[in-house]
């Protein structure tokens, strides 16, 4: 069994692990807070928070990306990532890739480490679809981590409601297989978004359950006037 703080995959597309072809979009600043993530594996229990993801659209069709996470139980940093992503979406169907730095955040981590996946998303006026699938490069532990991760992502917008359904699965040189899968909900309120996520393991790999509750805000930011 591996250790419940394993390294995750980054929180893409929160609350779940795939993310979609799109961007925040030009001159937008997109904030999202994980309130809590809690994490159980064999009856003992991990809590992280704050859980932030932050983007900045330059253009229609890129953006950066900054992420961050704190381990309440262990009260010291515990991800931290710096990237940006390239996404095209045309009648409804989407390419782009995404691709991270991987930080060192803690004294006894040394090194970056890499991300990289590629985004495909298809959109109906009832569903959309996005699928995932990359590598990463991880030396930032005890043992260097090499490996791939691939997930999918159905959603089925609802006026304001988008409940949504997912399969991820990791694997790596220095684990077994994990495999999870999850549903989750996105609500928005006026001015902001509320996104929860409950994920189960399907493999011994996997944490027995991981849940998250997130707030999200999305602002225009205006340009300065030409001198």
């Amino acid at each position: 069994m591996g250790p419940l703080c394993a390294a995750p995959a980054a929180l893409a597309f929160p609350p779940y692990r795939t993310t979609d072809a799109e961007t925040a979009g030009d001159d937008t600043l997109e904030a999202r807070i994980g309130l809590l993530r809690l994490q159980v594996r064999d009856s003992h229990s991990a809590r992280k928070t704050p859980l932030s993801r932050v983007n900045y659209g330059i253009g229609p069709r890129f953006e950066v990306i900054s992420e961050l996470e704190y381990a309440i139980d262990e009260r010291e940093l515990d991800e931290g990532a710096l990237g940006f992503k390239w996404a095209k979406l045309e009648n409804s169907r989407g390419i782009g890739v995404e691709t991270l730095i991987l930080l060192p955040v803690r004294s006894e981590q040394s090194g970056a480490g890499l991300e990289s996946q590629i985004i495909r998303t298809w959109q109906q006026e009832r569903s959309r679809v996005h699928v995932n699938a990359g590598m990463f490069y991880d030396p930032r532990g005890t043992v260097t981590e090499r490996g791939w991760r691939a997930s999918a992502l159905a959603e089925f917008p609802r006026d304001r409601l988008r409940p949504g359904v997912e399969l991820f699965v990791r694997d790596s040189d220095t684990s077994d297989t994990r495999v999870q899968a999850g549903v989750g909900l996105i609500a928005s309120l006026e001015g902001v978004e509320i996104r929860t996520g409950l994920h189960v393991g399907l493999t011994d790999a996997a944490p027995d359950l991981e849940a998250s509750v997130w707030l999200a805000w999305k602002w225009r930011v205006p340009r300065s006037p030409a001198q």
